[in-house]
């Protein structure tokens, strides 16, 4: 016979995963979640794209969940929420992969001279082999988790669809001048020629100690920027020399780049009369106090009288300190220029900051124009050489005081950016902008300079000296001959750093030139120095957005809410200009053509690309059109058209565009930031605007036909801002912490700058997964979890159940298979053993489930009915509303707290003689509908949550639906809830939990009776509540009165402050406000417990603590044990009796008894005779409580007699227990 309620043979969640993944694949469940939506409001969704050229780890388990919770559960209140997978496939790291698997290096890529030549075609062919190689283990670990997303649909960003979208987007930011061609600080290798990235600069043994020429120089202090410094400190000087800056560094070759000198704000600095060491003239140094043991001898110091003579031969260098300064007293103090060689410039237009061309329009007298007459600069002289704070400078090494050269270090570029000091750089023959050194690592010649600017800004003869030369023997031809590098040759020959220090120990400008070792990068391709290099790079300029990108973040609702304000706030706040280039193969090509005068084209799309073709070969630069060749058909949006071409290198490089003048254009080398192509997604996943449906609402604005503004919108001819696409902005995304400065940011910067949008609504941002002693996992460890192998042994719920309500997913998470484990017994198993105790009778019983629409409380309903019901349609109210706020930890322990302290430890528990009768009475009925209804709605709550197991417990209940996941999310009945009711039987919860533990502490069972427990009850209402309960109390804590303690005088309580909390607070007060919480008198307690607020002043400042703050605790009493839990007090008396321990023993036989019944095979209704060895404690026992004892467990007799039955332990002894068939 078929069982209405199925019932298993123990809790297996593994197999139940596998059973129900094969349900849903056979009735195609996910896709009927969406479809079956149609028409209904949508839920909008992006998925960020994973690499698949990795193996998923345990941390995509905890994202994805999140991700698969949200949208099951809107899903389940009618949203139609589709989920398309996404794949990011540019980038580094495939780079990487296939240059380590081929055993190659970038410098083989498209080299022919190489041994390892491999042409760029074949390169990223194999890239977009590998980018995919471990997708079938995504999918894998998509499906057996659980998570329900388009594998088979997903969008791509190799492709040619994808591709054309960001060209669009691009297309955008340049019309809006928000894309410009700039520079970027990077580490550069001259003997490889090519810009290194972080990766290669982590690669084993790039980081190599190394014995340089240092320096420490005197930049000479202005004469009246001296003077004023010196009357506004109070410092008196004796006019001793030339006063003067000393800052040290281990590139000497920078110093002719130096614009500014950098001290730390909150560093202090003494000024120091001296002598230079080299010269023996007078001289007066500002140096860090700390800093001054490292370059004067204690026994040097004059403290009084006349300062000595010197000589250079002397050991011993004479000072004294006359003067002591904060780094912010410094700020704004000019310095002369350490070598007049180059005067400070910067471009003016549109793009140079507001400070350089307001300078400029002040300064027409400073203006000049390139040689080509295309570029405007102006020469800014007077705003550098000055003191500027910066935050980052130490005092571990050097004076305390940083030469700041903005073209050779991406700190220096900022800090000077920060302060408005202008660049030191050249301006070549095309009007660009380049550092004092080339590409070859050697300064520019003068030749090679615009004549306008040298003309301008440069002294011919203290440059030329110098022009030409390279800044390490290591670059210099004399010693690579035939590219072979003389290492010792090149070490044993002066190099510059040298020749600058000595012509600068020659004209008294240096204070200490010494070798020092110190740890310095090295290109891992040629074993050389790197140098930190200004780039050409293409730059967005999101800081033309950014307050428009810190007003629209407001907006969204981040959790949490730090990381919002915090983290990315803060990132926003101090932004800077988007690098969008990168200088690899593999990725998107940047769609800028530019010729020899730097005039431009931006290509938005496909077909511009192929009109533009069209004329280049009209006009003879292009033999054909390749794109034409390919069968390419413009306005075909089919995939089997765009898989016809491919716009990667090297076959857009291969393209040659035309100017206005018929003149070839180029393409820049550059790929784009792999960040661009995800924060893309929104509009590339559906090929927007050339597919996609538009914005009814700003469609309509516009007052145009739908192909009317699509056209204008693909040819980038619309006015105002684009209108985005229909879905859209998401409504929920969730990633890694990580991703703050990656998807998080790119989504919200193009968002912002294109359509004047935010990318999302809601975002989670998740935390790292740690192991179990909080270390990060890590392969070299061995400490990584894999994914498959915890839900292979415990199946796909308890993982994601344990990940989500462990702690809250934007904590760093510690991962512990034990609490996994603990995870799947304590929750599932509670919730399949209650759903089994119910199964087993509803099947014994034939219980038919209530009609639909019947309501769950009949007049046959209990107060504990009542209850649980109510209990539930709270949870109802709460779950949703934690979901609502996008807190899925907080949702997913109130279903657990549900399950295991109300439905089963107490519901259940206490009712389940109710399920024992023979007949279906009202009062079993309604016992059977609370429970199948309390059971049916977790089946529905949890189902986000843990899908596998809910969808198996919904079918078990008889659900009618396919899936849980396409039933209705559950809506409480508002009619139902009892907040009162709820409110007593919490106090009853609690009290029964605190007396229970207060027994465990003095280790006395729950079988033994205890005399009372006293409460005294804070005030009325919560005296009410535990006097309703009092007889349900004292029955579940086994204890014969319940009383009521009237006035303060039995418990003595204290205040205990919490000075972790407090301390923060209060401060300096902290001991004197504990000292006058320690002392409250009892009724001072009582009222503050009453009120959760206890004011008053101490020393003239008001002070208020709250009751969450401190810790009320109560002394317990001879004979008894007191607890505390917030405002509750409960003491519970533990003297025993004579009689109660007779009662104690009477109880612990019945026990005994049962037990044998149970396993001696008697039927529930057999009747027994029960002997039992004598005993003093048991006959004693018995002949108080035989009466009872009998009752309880169906006997005839009770005879205290010798016997053979079976031995059982009691606490102190051990008796022979024989039970027989009456």
């Amino acid at each position: 016979m078929v069982k209405k309620f199925a019932e298993h043979n123990g809790l297996n969640l593994v197999g139940t995963n596998k059973d129900v993944l094969e349900a849903w694949k056979k009735n195609d469940i996910f896709h009927k979640s969406i479809d079956e939506r149609e028409g209904e409001p949508q839920f909008i969704f992006f998925e960020g794209p994973p690499s698949a050229n990795g193996h998923p780890g345990i941390h995509h388990v905890l994202a994805r969940a999140i991700k698969d919770t949200f949208n099951r559960y809107k899903t389940m209140q009618g949203f139609q929420v589709h989920r398309k997978a996404g794949w990011d496939t540019h980038g580094l790291p495939v780079e990487l992969g296939v240059e380590k698997e081929l055993g190659i290096t970038k410098k083989d890529i498209d080299n022919k001279a190489s041994e390892k030549y491999i042409s760029t075609e074949e390169y990223n062919h194999k890239c977009r082999e590998n980018v995919m190689k471990f997708t079938e283990e995504w999918r894998k670990l998509t499906e057996e988790m659980g998570y329900f997303v388009d594998l088979d649909n997903p969008y791509i960003t190799y492709d040619n669809k994808y591709i054309e979208t960001l060209w669009w987007l691009l297309k955008q930011l340049y019309n809006k001048g928000l894309l410009y061609k700039g520079y970027t600080i990077q580490p550069y290798s001259p003997s490889a020629g090519t810009g290194l990235s972080s990766h290669e600069l982590n690669q084993p043994g790039c980081y190599r100690d190394v014995k340089d020429t240092t320096a420490t120089v005197h930049f000479t202090i202005v004469e009246n920027d001296w003077k004023t410094f010196c009357q506004k400190q109070g410092i008196k000087t004796n006019a001793w020399g030339k006063p003067s800056f000393l800052a040290w560094t281990t590139t000497p070759w920078t110093l002719p780049s130096n614009v500014a000198l950098c001290v730390g704000p909150k560093i202090e600095y003494w000024i120091v009369e001296t002598y230079n060491p080299y010269t023996a003239d007078k001289a007066t140094v500002v140096v860090a106090s700390t800093r001054v043991a490292a370059y004067f001898k204690p026994e040097g110091e004059v403290k009084e009288g006349e300062m000595p003579a010197y000589e250079p031969n002397d050991k011993v260098l004479p000072y004294r300190i006359v003067g002591k300064v904060m780094g912010t007293d410094l700020e704004g103090v000019h310095y002369e220029q350490l070598m007049k060689w180059i005067k400070p410039v910067e471009r003016i237009g549109e793009l140079a900051p507001a400070f350089v061309n307001n300078y400029a329009d002040t300064h027409k007298d400073k203006v000049f124009q390139s040689e080509d007459g295309r570029d405007a600069f102006v020469e800014m002289e007077s705003e550098a050489f000055r003191i500027i704070l910066g935050d980052y400078v130490t005092t571990e090494d050097g004076t305390g005081i940083v030469h700041i050269a903005p073209t050779f270090g991406a700190d220096d570029a900022k800090v000077a950016k920060d302060a408005n000091i202008p660049a030191l750089y050249l301006i070549s023959k095309k009007g660009e902008i380049r550092p004092m050194v080339d590409l070859q690592g050697k300064y520019y010649t003068i030749e090679e300079l615009d004549k306008n600017f040298v003309s301008a800004c440069v002294n011919i003869d203290a440059y030329g000296k110098h022009a030409g030369d390279y800044v390490k023997n290591a670059y210099d031809p004399r010693f690579n001959p035939d590219g072979v590098w003389d290492k010792t040759g090149s070490e044993k020959t002066e190099d510059l750093n040298i020749v600058l220090c000595m012509e600068m120990k020659m004209a008294g400008e240096a204070f200490n030139i010494q070798k020092h070792t110190h740890n310095y990068p090295h290109c891992w391709r040629t074993d050389k120095p790197i140098l930190y290099y200004p780039l050409d790079s293409w730059f967005i300029k999101d800081t033309g957005a950014k307050a428009r990108m810190v007003e629209l973040n407001k907006t969204i609702n981040w959790q949490p809410e730090s990381t919002g304000t915090g983290r990315f706030g803060n990132w926003l706040e101090n932004l800077n200009d988007w690098n969008l280039s990168r200088s690899r193969f593999w990725g998107t090509p940047l769609p800028i053509w530019r010729d020899d005068k730097r005039n431009e084209k931006c290509i938005g799309s496909v077909e511009e690309l192929y009109k533009e073709i069209d004329n280049a070969v009209a006009a003879g630069v292009m033999k054909s059109n390749p794109l034409r060749d390919r069968g390419f058909i413009v306005g075909d949006f089919s995939q089997k058209n765009y898989d016809r071409i491919d716009l990667h290198r090297p076959y857009v490089d291969e393209i040659v565009l035309v100017n206005d003048a018929g003149e070839p254009m180029r393409r820049e080398d550059d790929l784009i930031d792999v960040w661009f192509d995800s924060g893309s997604m929104p509009y590339a996943q559906l090929h927007y605007p050339f597919e996609g449906e538009i914005n009814k609402e700003g469609l309509a604005k516009t007052g145009l036909s739908e192909s009317e503004y699509r056209t204008q919108l693909v040819h980038s001819t619309y006015s105002g801002i684009a209108v985005p696409p229909a879905f859209y902005p998401a409504d929920f995304i969730n990633e890694g912490v990580d991703q703050t400065r990656g998807w998080f940011f790119t989504l919200h910067a193009i968002a912002t700058m294109v359509f004047d949008s935010v990318a999302f609504k809601n975002v989670i941002s998740t935390g790292l997964v740690l192991d179990a002693k909080g270390n990060k996992m890590s392969k070299h460890v061995g400490n990584v979890t894999n994914p498959f192998e915890m839900m292979e042994k415990y199946g796909a719920d308890p993982v994601r159940f344990y990940m989500m309500t462990n702690s809250e997913p934007w904590d760093n998470l510690k991962f512990d298979p034990d609490g996994v484990d603990e995870c799947r017994r304590k929750f599932f198993g509670t919730l399949y053993n209650t759903y089994s105790f119910f199964a087993l009778y509803a099947n014994v019983d034939n219980y038919e489930l209530p009609a639909e629409g019947t309501p769950v409380l009949t007049e046959d309903a209990t107060e504990i009915d009542r209850w649980i019901i109510s209990k539930l349609n709270s949870l109802v109210d709460k779950v949703t509303k934690e979901l609502e706020c996008y807190d899925p930890t907080r949702a997913g322990r109130l279903i657990d707290n549900f399950v295991n302290d109300d439905l089963s430890n107490w519901y259940v528990r206490l009712n389940r003689k109710r399920f024992w009768g023979k007949e279906m009475s009202g009062n079993k009925r309604s016992a059977y509908d609370a429970l199948y209804t309390c059971l049916m709605t977790v089946a529905k709550l949890v189902a986000p949550f843990a899908p596998f197991y809910a969808d198996e417990l919904y079918h078990d209940l008889g659900g009618k639906k396919e899936s849980v996941h396409l039933d209705k999310w559950p809506v409480s009945d508002k009619a139902n809830i009892d907040l009162d009711l709820e409110a007593r039987m919490d106090m009853a919860q609690r009290i029964t939990s605190m007396v229970l533990a207060l027994r465990r502490k003095v280790n006395i069972k729950v079988r033994q009776p205890l005399a009372q427990i006293m409460v005294p009850a804070i005030d009325n209402t919560q005296r009410q509540h535990i006097t309703a309960m009092a007889d349900l109390i004292k029955s579940e804590v086994n204890v014969k009165e319940l009383n009521f303690v009237e006035g303060q005088g039995i418990l003595v309580k204290k205040v205990k402050c919490n000075f972790r909390v407090m301390g923060k607070k209060y401060g300096k007060l902290m001991k004197d406000v504990a000292a006058k919480m320690n002392s409250l008198s009892q009724e001072e307690i009582a009222q503050f417990e009453q009120s959760g607020n206890y004011a008053f002043d101490l020393q003239g400042e008001p002070i208020s603590v709250d009751v969450t703050d401190v810790e009320i605790i109560s002394e317990d009493m001879p004979g008894w044990l007191v607890s505390n839990e917030g405002n509750l007090t409960v003491a519970l008396e533990v003297e025993l009796t004579d009689e109660l321990k007779k009662e104690g023993m009477a109880r612990e036989l019945i026990n005994r008894i049962q037990n044998l019944r149970k396993e001696t095979g008697f039927e529930i209704t057999d009747r027994i005779i029960v002997t039992i060895a004598p005993n003093e404690e048991a006959a004693a026992a018995i002949a108080v409580f035989g009466e009872d004892i009998k009752t309880q467990v169906l006997a005839n007799d009770i005879l205290v007699a010798e016997n053979n039955g079976t031995e059982v332990e009691f606490d102190d002894f051990k008796l022979n227990i024989l039970v027989q068939k009456a």
